[in-house]
């Protein structure tokens, strides 16, 4: 079994949405994510990432504020299930209430390990 990251991305930059309506997604987030738990395969619930008092260091050290800075998407959070394939770490995403507002993506990413030396 292979650890992978659901990563959460919006499109246009920040998770736009009315308090009730957040209330909702965040009802249907925990359901989805027992839904995972249930099958005993959520690693970690990751953290959402604040929008605020982001910024971003370039080479050279050049700061840019912002979360994104010349793009149109920005990473809202993330997710650590097993899983015992890519195709099932996809069907997870799949789940996720975040796919509900349009243009938002989930990026399934396998986990590299490194043995120690």
């Amino acid at each position: 079994m292979e650890e992978y990251v659901l990563i959460m991305r919006h499109e246009n930059g920040a998770a736009v949405a009315s308090p009730e309506q957040m209330q909702i997604w965040m009802q249907q987030t925990m359901d989805w994510l027992g839904g995972i738990a249930a099958q005993g395969k959520l690693l970690n619930t990751g953290n959402g990432l604040s929008f605020d008092d982001a910024c971003v260091v370039g080479h050279g050290g050049v700061v840019t504020n912002g979360p994104f800075g010349e793009i149109k998407e920005t990473i809202g959070g993330y997710v650590m299930v097993k899983a015992d394939s890519v195709d099932e770490a996809v069907e997870f995403a799949k789940g996720c209430p975040v796919l509900q507002g349009p243009g938002n993506t989930m990026e399934v990413r396998k986990v590299a390990k490194h043995e120690p030396k």
